[in-house]
């Protein structure tokens, strides 16, 4: 009997072998299913953040760890997708796939694909950075949102072009500096249910604080957050949070999670509240009560004063004895 596997097909050879003839049978079975992860990379390189101001050379070494990880995540399986994307004040951007990339040439000793990826997005970074217009005033807040919005198109496209029997798992990775934006509230929590409703899991991976919203959205479709305690040490906690597969998380050791703080933020000081005032029609939030809501402008009753109840007299009854 002849066995041959490989990722594809499995081919199964058997000769029976009689005291005249040999017999000789080949199958060829494919597997039902092809299982492939789709990972997204969104790296923050707002250069307002606070960490990036203080030591410049802090992107630099965010985006080495990246790239790197990128390719550990190629390198588990060869039916693996990958695509890497930047976001900063003025917008988003994809670096890798790459429509009008550059042609590389092949590196003795480096596999084909990692080499695409590394140069692909070094040089596509190169070009976002020097779009960056200094004598425009930069937005301190990212545009997260903005590139979740986009990954989730393209995860929505590659499942309408996915093939007859492949299976795939997406996931998308936030790797942020920056503070948390109360301003794009509605449009993460539009982001968060989608993704929930697409089955795609949201990680977060914050290299300066806490951030509230996307804590939300761990929880919401089922992902890791994690703040790193010492950034010479992220491509560690990258390999070891959030490389390994989600079907695979709940078996090994992992931070604990973070007790997530569900506060929602007001319409009118984009401020998280614990008690808030909530439109009937539109479902907007205010943190002080107003008769018009500013964002459906419906107009609302005010309260009236309450009315007073009469108090009924007692009548006297006399005792006869």
């Amino acid at each position: 009997m002849f066995l041959c596997c490989n990722t594809l097909s499995c081919r199964i050879k058997l000769e029976f072998i009689c005291p005249i003839f040999v017999y000789s049978f080949t199958y060829i079975c494919y597997p039902s299913e092809i299982e492939t992860s789709l990972l997204v990379i969104v790296l923050d390189v707002n250069p307002m953040q606070r960490i990036v101001k203080q030591e410049t050379k802090i992107l630099s070494q965010c985006l080495d760890s990246t790239i790197v990880f990128a390719n550990a995540h190629l390198m588990q399986s060869s039916n693996n997708e990958l695509a890497i994307m930047s976001c900063h004040g003025h917008g988003a951007r994809f670096l890798y796939p790459c429509e009008n990339a550059i042609e590389i040439r092949q590196m003795d000793g480096q596999y084909e694909k990692f080499t695409m990826v590394e140069r692909t997005v070094r040089q596509q970074l190169q070009q976002v950075i020097n779009e960056i217009s200094m004598d425009v005033p930069l937005n301190m807040e990212s545009l997260i949102s903005g590139a979740l919005s986009m990954a989730l198109c393209y995860i929505a496209r590659l499942e309408r072009e996915k093939v007859a029997g492949q299976k795939l798992h997406p996931r998308m990775l936030v790797i942020t500096a920056s503070n948390d934006s109360a301003t794009q509230y509605m449009n993460y929590m539009n982001i968060f249910f989608t993704a929930q409703r697409m089955n795609v899991i949201l990680d977060v991976c914050s290299l300066d604080q806490e951030l509230t919203l996307l804590q939300q959205g761990c929880d919401i479709t089922g992902g890791n957050y994690l703040k790193v305690p010492q950034l010479a040490g992220l491509l560690q906690y990258l390999l070891w949070v959030f490389l390994p597969d989600p079907s695979v998380r709940s078996k090994l050791v992992l931070p604990p999670p973070v007790k997530v703080d569900y506060r929602a933020a007001c319409f009118c000081h984009q401020e998280l509240i614990d008690i808030g005032y909530v439109c009937s029609i539109c479902l907007s939030i205010f943190c002080k009560f107003s008769p018009i809501c500013t964002t459906c402008h419906t107009v609302f009753k005010m309260p009236g004063p309450m009315p007073i109840k009469m108090k009924k007299k007692k009548k006297n009854v006399d005792i006869v004895h």
